[in-house]
Protein backbone atom coordinates (compact mmCIF):
# COMPACT_ATOMS: atom_id res chain seq x y z
CA UNK A 1 0.00 0.00 0.00
CA UNK A 2 1.10 3.32 -0.85
CA UNK A 3 2.58 5.38 1.93
CA UNK A 4 0.46 8.71 1.91
CA UNK A 5 -2.92 6.33 1.28
CA UNK A 6 -1.64 4.25 4.44
CA UNK A 7 -1.19 7.02 6.28
CA UNK A 8 -4.63 8.86 5.19
CA UNK A 9 -6.17 5.38 6.73
CA UNK A 10 -4.47 5.48 9.98
CA UNK A 11 -5.35 8.92 10.80
CA UNK A 12 -9.10 8.22 9.84
CA UNK A 13 -9.55 5.07 12.62
CA UNK A 14 -12.25 5.98 15.03
CA UNK A 15 -10.85 7.89 17.66
CA UNK A 16 -13.09 9.62 21.17
CA UNK A 17 -12.03 13.01 19.70
CA UNK A 18 -13.58 16.37 18.04
CA UNK A 19 -11.91 15.50 14.79
CA UNK A 20 -13.81 11.85 14.49
CA UNK A 21 -17.11 14.19 15.06
CA UNK A 22 -16.44 16.42 12.83
CA UNK A 23 -15.80 13.31 9.97
CA UNK A 24 -18.84 11.84 10.93
CA UNK A 25 -20.74 15.15 10.80
CA UNK A 26 -18.97 15.71 7.18
CA UNK A 27 -19.54 11.87 5.52
CA UNK A 28 -23.00 12.73 6.68
CA UNK A 29 -23.69 15.82 5.06
CA UNK A 30 -22.62 14.57 2.00
CA UNK A 31 -25.09 11.65 2.37
CA UNK A 32 -27.63 14.09 2.76
CA UNK A 33 -26.90 16.03 0.07
CA UNK A 34 -25.64 13.59 -2.54
CA UNK A 35 -29.10 11.88 -1.75
CA UNK A 36 -31.43 14.57 -1.51
CA UNK A 37 -30.29 15.92 -4.89
CA UNK A 38 -30.50 12.41 -6.52
CA UNK A 39 -33.79 11.74 -4.96
CA UNK A 40 -35.44 14.55 -6.10
CA UNK A 41 -33.83 14.92 -9.69
CA UNK A 42 -35.39 11.45 -10.11
CA UNK A 43 -38.86 12.66 -9.08
CA UNK A 44 -38.99 15.51 -11.48
CA UNK A 45 -37.54 13.66 -14.17
CA UNK A 46 -40.40 10.62 -13.54
CA UNK A 47 -43.22 13.66 -13.43
CA UNK A 48 -42.10 14.79 -16.91
CA UNK A 49 -42.35 11.39 -18.02
CA UNK A 50 -46.09 10.87 -16.47
CA UNK A 51 -47.07 13.64 -17.75
CA UNK A 52 -45.80 13.29 -21.36
CA UNK A 53 -47.21 10.09 -21.55
CA UNK A 54 -50.59 11.24 -19.90
CA UNK A 55 -50.20 13.81 -22.57
CA UNK A 56 -49.82 11.60 -25.21
CA UNK A 57 -52.52 9.34 -24.07
CA UNK A 58 -54.82 11.76 -24.22
CA UNK A 59 -54.36 14.97 -26.28
CA UNK A 60 -53.27 15.06 -30.21
CA UNK A 61 -49.64 13.92 -31.37
CA UNK A 62 -50.80 16.52 -34.32
CA UNK A 63 -53.16 18.88 -35.05
CA UNK A 64 -54.21 20.54 -37.69
CA UNK A 65 -56.36 23.69 -38.07
CA UNK A 66 -57.66 26.02 -40.89
CA UNK A 67 -54.94 28.15 -41.92
CA UNK A 68 -55.30 32.41 -42.32
CA UNK A 69 -59.05 33.35 -42.73
CA UNK A 70 -60.53 29.83 -43.04
CA UNK A 71 -62.83 29.26 -40.08
CA UNK A 72 -63.51 25.21 -40.27
CA UNK A 73 -62.04 22.61 -42.20
CA UNK A 74 -64.23 21.32 -44.94
CA UNK A 75 -64.26 18.39 -46.87
CA UNK A 76 -63.20 16.77 -43.89
CA UNK A 77 -63.83 13.47 -44.61
CA UNK A 78 -61.22 13.42 -48.11
CA UNK A 79 -58.53 14.73 -45.77
CA UNK A 80 -59.02 11.95 -43.20
CA UNK A 81 -58.75 9.17 -45.60
CA UNK A 82 -55.38 10.95 -47.14
CA UNK A 83 -54.07 11.07 -43.74
CA UNK A 84 -54.60 7.69 -43.02
CA UNK A 85 -52.33 6.58 -45.47
CA UNK A 86 -49.33 8.51 -44.00
CA UNK A 87 -46.95 5.90 -42.58
CA UNK A 88 -46.62 6.04 -39.11
CA UNK A 89 -50.10 7.49 -38.12
CA UNK A 90 -52.50 5.34 -36.45
CA UNK A 91 -55.76 7.27 -35.72
CA UNK A 92 -57.33 10.38 -37.27
CA UNK A 93 -60.12 11.99 -35.82
CA UNK A 94 -61.75 15.21 -36.76
CA UNK A 95 -62.88 17.12 -34.24
CA UNK A 96 -65.04 20.08 -33.15
CA UNK A 97 -63.15 21.58 -29.59
CA UNK A 98 -65.18 23.95 -27.95
CA UNK A 99 -65.51 25.69 -24.34
CA UNK A 100 -69.82 25.40 -23.59
CA UNK A 101 -71.13 25.60 -20.40
CA UNK A 102 -72.54 22.57 -18.33
CA UNK A 103 -75.18 23.61 -15.20
CA UNK A 104 -76.56 20.90 -12.83
CA UNK A 105 -79.05 22.51 -10.36
CA UNK A 106 -76.86 25.78 -9.52
CA UNK A 107 -73.56 24.23 -10.32
CA UNK A 108 -71.77 25.54 -13.55
CA UNK A 109 -68.61 24.91 -15.11
CA UNK A 110 -67.02 25.36 -18.13
CA UNK A 111 -65.24 22.41 -19.99
CA UNK A 112 -63.74 21.85 -23.14
CA UNK A 113 -66.30 19.58 -25.32
CA UNK A 114 -64.57 17.56 -27.67
CA UNK A 115 -67.16 16.48 -30.54
CA UNK A 116 -65.43 13.12 -31.70
CA UNK A 117 -67.15 10.53 -33.86
CA UNK A 118 -68.13 7.36 -31.84
CA UNK A 119 -66.28 4.99 -33.38
CA UNK A 120 -63.06 6.84 -33.71
CA UNK A 121 -63.37 8.02 -30.00
CA UNK A 122 -61.72 4.82 -28.04
CA UNK A 123 -58.63 4.93 -30.92
CA UNK A 124 -57.97 8.34 -30.81
CA UNK A 125 -58.24 8.50 -26.80
CA UNK A 126 -56.45 6.17 -24.34
CA UNK A 127 -59.00 6.55 -21.09
CA UNK A 128 -58.68 2.84 -20.29
CA UNK A 129 -61.63 1.78 -18.63
CA UNK A 130 -64.29 3.85 -17.42
CA UNK A 131 -65.21 4.79 -14.17
CA UNK A 132 -68.86 4.34 -14.41
CA UNK A 133 -70.83 3.99 -17.70
CA UNK A 134 -69.65 3.20 -21.23
CA UNK A 135 -67.78 5.75 -23.75
CA UNK A 136 -70.85 5.03 -26.21
CA UNK A 137 -71.53 8.27 -27.85
CA UNK A 138 -74.98 7.93 -29.56
CA UNK A 139 -77.75 9.93 -28.72
CA UNK A 140 -77.46 12.78 -26.62
CA UNK A 141 -75.31 12.04 -24.40
CA UNK A 142 -71.75 13.30 -23.10
CA UNK A 143 -68.65 11.69 -20.95
CA UNK A 144 -67.60 13.32 -18.11
CA UNK A 145 -64.08 13.60 -16.86
CA UNK A 146 -64.38 12.18 -13.20
CA UNK A 147 -63.81 15.45 -11.14
CA UNK A 148 -65.39 17.46 -13.51
CA UNK A 149 -68.68 15.27 -12.59
CA UNK A 150 -67.52 15.66 -9.17
CA UNK A 151 -68.17 19.59 -9.39
CA UNK A 152 -71.02 18.93 -11.03
CA UNK A 153 -72.40 16.80 -8.83
CA UNK A 154 -73.62 14.31 -11.69
CA UNK A 155 -72.99 11.00 -11.92
CA UNK A 156 -73.86 7.90 -15.33
CA UNK A 157 -77.46 8.29 -15.45
CA UNK A 158 -77.96 12.23 -14.38
CA UNK A 159 -78.71 14.74 -16.97
CA UNK A 160 -76.44 17.82 -17.15
CA UNK A 161 -78.02 21.28 -19.32
CA UNK A 162 -75.37 22.32 -21.91
CA UNK A 163 -75.15 26.08 -23.39
CA UNK A 164 -73.74 27.01 -26.20
CA UNK A 165 -71.16 29.58 -26.72
CA UNK A 166 -72.57 30.66 -29.80
CA UNK A 167 -75.16 32.56 -27.55
CA UNK A 168 -71.94 34.80 -26.12
CA UNK A 169 -70.89 35.02 -29.45
CA UNK A 170 -73.80 35.98 -31.77
CA UNK A 171 -76.15 38.68 -30.04
CA UNK A 172 -78.49 38.10 -32.63
CA UNK A 173 -79.25 34.75 -32.15
CA UNK A 174 -79.91 32.99 -29.09
CA UNK A 175 -78.93 28.93 -28.77
CA UNK A 176 -81.32 27.35 -26.43
CA UNK A 177 -79.58 25.20 -23.99
CA UNK A 178 -79.86 21.14 -24.38
CA UNK A 179 -79.96 18.68 -22.33
CA UNK A 180 -77.50 15.67 -22.36
CA UNK A 181 -77.38 12.45 -20.23
CA UNK A 182 -74.00 11.18 -18.53
CA UNK A 183 -73.12 8.08 -20.34
CA UNK A 184 -70.06 7.54 -18.80
CA UNK A 185 -67.41 8.70 -16.35
CA UNK A 186 -63.78 8.48 -17.67
CA UNK A 187 -60.59 8.96 -15.14
CA UNK A 188 -56.86 10.18 -16.95
CA UNK A 189 -55.18 10.02 -13.07
CA UNK A 190 -54.56 13.59 -14.51
CA UNK A 191 -56.91 16.90 -12.75
CA UNK A 192 -56.24 18.86 -15.85
CA UNK A 193 -58.08 16.71 -17.95
CA UNK A 194 -60.76 15.05 -15.47
CA UNK A 195 -61.79 18.06 -14.81
CA UNK A 196 -61.54 19.95 -17.76
CA UNK A 197 -63.05 18.12 -20.90
CA UNK A 198 -66.10 16.46 -22.12
CA UNK A 199 -66.89 14.16 -24.84
CA UNK A 200 -69.96 14.43 -26.97
CA UNK A 201 -70.73 13.00 -30.26
CA UNK A 202 -69.45 14.69 -33.22
CA UNK A 203 -73.36 15.50 -35.04
CA UNK A 204 -74.46 16.86 -31.64
CA UNK A 205 -71.55 19.17 -30.70
CA UNK A 206 -71.95 20.52 -34.87
CA UNK A 207 -75.60 21.19 -33.41
CA UNK A 208 -74.37 23.16 -30.77
CA UNK A 209 -71.87 25.45 -32.70
CA UNK A 210 -74.56 26.05 -35.71
CA UNK A 211 -72.14 24.32 -38.49
CA UNK A 212 -75.39 23.20 -40.80
CA UNK A 213 -72.74 23.05 -43.46
CA UNK A 214 -70.51 20.76 -41.93
CA UNK A 215 -66.52 20.99 -41.29
CA UNK A 216 -64.54 20.58 -38.41
CA UNK A 217 -62.43 23.09 -36.18
CA UNK A 218 -59.93 20.39 -35.97
CA UNK A 219 -58.11 16.92 -37.67
CA UNK A 220 -56.27 15.17 -35.01
CA UNK A 221 -53.59 12.61 -34.91
CA UNK A 222 -52.12 10.31 -33.26
CA UNK A 223 -48.62 8.44 -34.36
CA UNK A 224 -46.71 5.15 -33.55
CA UNK A 225 -43.88 6.76 -32.05
CA UNK A 226 -44.59 10.53 -30.94
CA UNK A 227 -41.94 9.87 -28.32
CA UNK A 228 -38.71 9.64 -30.59
CA UNK A 229 -37.57 12.55 -32.40
CA UNK A 230 -36.64 11.29 -35.27
CA UNK A 231 -39.54 9.18 -36.32
CA UNK A 232 -42.20 11.83 -35.32
CA UNK A 233 -40.43 14.22 -37.27
CA UNK A 234 -40.33 12.14 -40.38
CA UNK A 235 -44.29 11.93 -39.83
CA UNK A 236 -44.66 15.48 -39.23
CA UNK A 237 -42.95 16.05 -42.85
CA UNK A 238 -45.40 13.68 -44.44
CA UNK A 239 -48.22 14.72 -42.70
CA UNK A 240 -47.47 18.76 -43.60
CA UNK A 241 -47.07 17.33 -47.39
CA UNK A 242 -50.78 16.03 -47.03
CA UNK A 243 -52.34 18.81 -45.34
CA UNK A 244 -50.91 21.80 -47.54
CA UNK A 245 -52.59 24.74 -47.26
CA UNK A 246 -53.56 24.12 -43.51
CA UNK A 247 -51.50 24.88 -39.75
CA UNK A 248 -50.03 22.35 -38.63
CA UNK A 249 -49.29 21.72 -34.60
CA UNK A 250 -47.47 19.53 -32.79
CA UNK A 251 -47.83 18.26 -28.92
CA UNK A 252 -44.64 19.78 -28.43
CA UNK A 253 -45.66 22.99 -29.40
CA UNK A 254 -48.91 23.11 -27.83
CA UNK A 255 -47.47 22.01 -24.47
CA UNK A 256 -43.86 23.58 -24.12
CA UNK A 257 -44.33 26.48 -21.57
CA UNK A 258 -45.36 23.15 -19.31
CA UNK A 259 -42.10 21.25 -20.63
CA UNK A 260 -39.85 24.20 -20.05
CA UNK A 261 -41.56 24.90 -16.91
CA UNK A 262 -40.32 21.31 -15.63
CA UNK A 263 -37.30 21.63 -16.70
CA UNK A 264 -36.39 24.78 -15.09
CA UNK A 265 -37.93 23.57 -12.04
CA UNK A 266 -35.81 20.54 -12.14
CA UNK A 267 -32.12 22.03 -12.38
CA UNK A 268 -33.04 25.15 -9.75
CA UNK A 269 -34.28 22.67 -7.08
CA UNK A 270 -31.29 20.04 -7.62
CA UNK A 271 -29.32 23.34 -7.78
CA UNK A 272 -30.39 24.55 -4.52
CA UNK A 273 -30.23 21.10 -3.13
CA UNK A 274 -26.66 21.33 -3.79
CA UNK A 275 -25.97 24.27 -1.21
CA UNK A 276 -26.51 20.94 1.25
CA UNK A 277 -23.38 19.12 -0.75
CA UNK A 278 -21.01 22.32 -0.81
CA UNK A 279 -22.00 23.09 3.03
CA UNK A 280 -20.76 19.19 4.31
CA UNK A 281 -17.70 19.55 1.95
CA UNK A 282 -16.77 22.77 3.73
CA UNK A 283 -16.97 20.47 6.95
CA UNK A 284 -14.68 18.28 5.81
CA UNK A 285 -12.06 21.33 4.96
CA UNK A 286 -13.02 22.21 8.61
CA UNK A 287 -12.08 18.11 9.73
CA UNK A 288 -8.52 18.63 7.53
CA UNK A 289 -7.84 22.11 8.92
CA UNK A 290 -8.10 20.69 12.41
CA UNK A 291 -6.42 17.21 11.31
CA UNK A 292 -2.98 19.14 10.12
CA UNK A 293 -3.09 21.54 13.70
CA UNK A 294 -3.24 17.66 15.41
CA UNK A 295 -0.50 16.33 13.20
CA UNK A 296 1.50 19.00 13.07
CA UNK A 297 4.43 17.22 14.78
CA UNK A 298 4.19 14.51 12.72
CA UNK A 299 4.43 16.27 9.36
CA UNK A 300 7.33 18.39 11.12
CA UNK A 301 9.04 14.78 10.95
CA UNK A 302 7.93 13.69 7.55
CA UNK A 303 9.59 16.98 6.01
CA UNK A 304 12.76 17.02 8.01
CA UNK A 305 13.18 12.83 6.44
CA UNK A 306 12.64 14.81 2.96
CA UNK A 307 9.75 13.59 1.80
CA UNK A 308 8.12 15.82 -1.47
CA UNK A 309 5.36 18.00 -0.62
CA UNK A 310 3.23 16.47 -3.03
CA UNK A 311 3.48 13.25 -0.71
CA UNK A 312 2.44 14.96 2.76
CA UNK A 313 -0.51 16.47 0.58
CA UNK A 314 -1.35 13.67 -0.71
CA UNK A 315 -1.88 11.79 2.73
CA UNK A 316 -4.47 14.73 3.37
CA UNK A 317 -6.15 15.10 -0.34
CA UNK A 318 -6.98 11.04 0.52
CA UNK A 319 -7.96 11.99 3.53
CA UNK A 320 -10.36 14.44 2.11
CA UNK A 321 -11.56 12.00 -1.06
CA UNK A 322 -12.35 8.76 1.25
CA UNK A 323 -14.60 11.26 3.48
CA UNK A 324 -16.05 12.14 0.01
CA UNK A 325 -16.30 8.64 -0.99
CA UNK A 326 -18.02 6.94 1.97
CA UNK A 327 -20.34 9.98 2.17
CA UNK A 328 -21.57 9.22 -1.87
CA UNK A 329 -21.54 5.54 -1.62
CA UNK A 330 -24.12 5.79 1.53
CA UNK A 331 -26.02 8.43 -0.30
CA UNK A 332 -26.66 6.49 -3.41
CA UNK A 333 -27.45 3.44 -0.89
CA UNK A 334 -30.15 5.92 0.94
CA UNK A 335 -31.32 7.28 -2.65
CA UNK A 336 -32.74 3.82 -4.08
CA UNK A 337 -33.45 2.86 -0.79
CA UNK A 338 -36.02 5.60 -0.54
CA UNK A 339 -37.10 5.50 -4.44
CA UNK A 340 -37.66 1.97 -3.95
CA UNK A 341 -40.58 2.57 -1.18
CA UNK A 342 -41.55 6.01 -2.22
CA UNK A 343 -45.22 5.03 -2.67
CA UNK A 344 -45.31 3.31 0.55
CA UNK A 345 -43.64 6.36 2.01
CA UNK A 346 -45.81 8.81 1.10
CA UNK A 347 -49.01 6.65 2.09
CA UNK A 348 -47.21 6.18 5.64
CA UNK A 349 -47.19 9.82 5.91
CA UNK A 350 -50.86 10.46 4.34
CA UNK A 351 -52.00 8.69 7.77
CA UNK A 352 -50.72 11.01 9.96
CA UNK A 353 -53.12 13.64 7.63
CA UNK A 354 -49.22 14.62 6.13
CA UNK A 355 -50.19 14.87 1.73
CA UNK A 356 -47.01 15.16 0.45
CA UNK A 357 -48.28 15.42 -3.16
CA UNK A 358 -51.73 16.35 -3.10
CA UNK A 359 -53.75 15.67 -6.65
CA UNK A 360 -55.47 19.00 -6.17
CA UNK A 361 -51.66 20.61 -6.56
CA UNK A 362 -50.31 18.34 -8.97
CA UNK A 363 -52.73 16.71 -10.53
CA UNK A 364 -51.47 13.26 -10.51
CA UNK A 365 -52.60 10.06 -8.58
CA UNK A 366 -49.09 8.79 -8.49
CA UNK A 367 -45.54 9.16 -7.34
CA UNK A 368 -43.50 8.67 -10.47
CA UNK A 369 -39.63 8.54 -10.42
CA UNK A 370 -37.18 7.74 -13.30
CA UNK A 371 -33.51 7.33 -12.27
CA UNK A 372 -31.25 8.68 -15.00
CA UNK A 373 -27.63 7.56 -14.72
CA UNK A 374 -26.59 10.87 -16.47
CA UNK A 375 -28.10 12.67 -13.21
CA UNK A 376 -25.65 10.20 -10.91
CA UNK A 377 -22.77 10.90 -12.61
CA UNK A 378 -23.60 14.41 -12.66
CA UNK A 379 -24.27 14.59 -8.87
CA UNK A 380 -21.19 12.23 -8.23
CA UNK A 381 -18.95 14.15 -9.97
CA UNK A 382 -19.81 17.86 -8.59
CA UNK A 383 -18.97 16.08 -5.21
CA UNK A 384 -15.87 15.03 -6.11
CA UNK A 385 -15.02 18.44 -7.69
CA UNK A 386 -15.38 20.07 -4.67
CA UNK A 387 -14.03 17.46 -2.72
CA UNK A 388 -11.04 18.09 -4.26
CA UNK A 389 -11.27 21.39 -3.92
CA UNK A 390 -11.82 21.81 -0.06
CA UNK A 391 -8.83 19.18 0.30
CA UNK A 392 -6.38 20.76 -1.64
CA UNK A 393 -6.33 24.18 1.17
CA UNK A 394 -5.46 22.11 4.26
CA UNK A 395 -3.18 20.03 2.43
CA UNK A 396 -0.99 22.82 0.86
CA UNK A 397 -1.09 24.16 4.38
CA UNK A 398 0.44 20.98 5.52
CA UNK A 399 2.79 20.57 3.10
CA UNK A 400 4.25 24.29 3.51
CA UNK A 401 4.77 23.89 7.06
CA UNK A 402 8.13 24.98 8.36
CA UNK A 403 9.85 21.43 9.70
CA UNK A 404 11.78 23.15 12.55
CA UNK A 405 8.48 25.08 13.59
CA UNK A 406 6.16 21.68 13.70
CA UNK A 407 8.96 20.04 15.34
CA UNK A 408 9.57 22.53 17.89
CA UNK A 409 5.07 21.78 18.81
CA UNK A 410 6.22 18.46 19.54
Amino acid sequence: MPFPLFLAFKYLKPKRSVTSVITCVSVLGVLLGVAAVIIVRAVMTGFGDLWERKILDFKPHISIVPYGNARVIDNEEALVKRLEAVPGVTAVTPEIDTRCLLENEGRVSAPIVLGVDSDRFSRAYRLGVPRSGTYDLDGDVVVLGVDLARQLGVWTGDKVTVYSPKTLVDRDEIVLPVKWTVAGIFSSGQRDYDSGFAVASLPNVRDLMGLDRGGVFAVHLKCAEPAVPAVFDRVCEDVRKVAEGHRLITWREADRELFNALAVEKNMTALLLMLITVVALFCVMNTLLVLTVQKTPEIGLLKAMHFPKRRIMAVFMVHGLVQCTTGVVLGLLAAWGVLANLQTLVDQLAHFGIEVFPKAVYGLDSIPYRLVVSDVVWVVAIVYVFGLLASFVPALLAACKNPVDALGKA
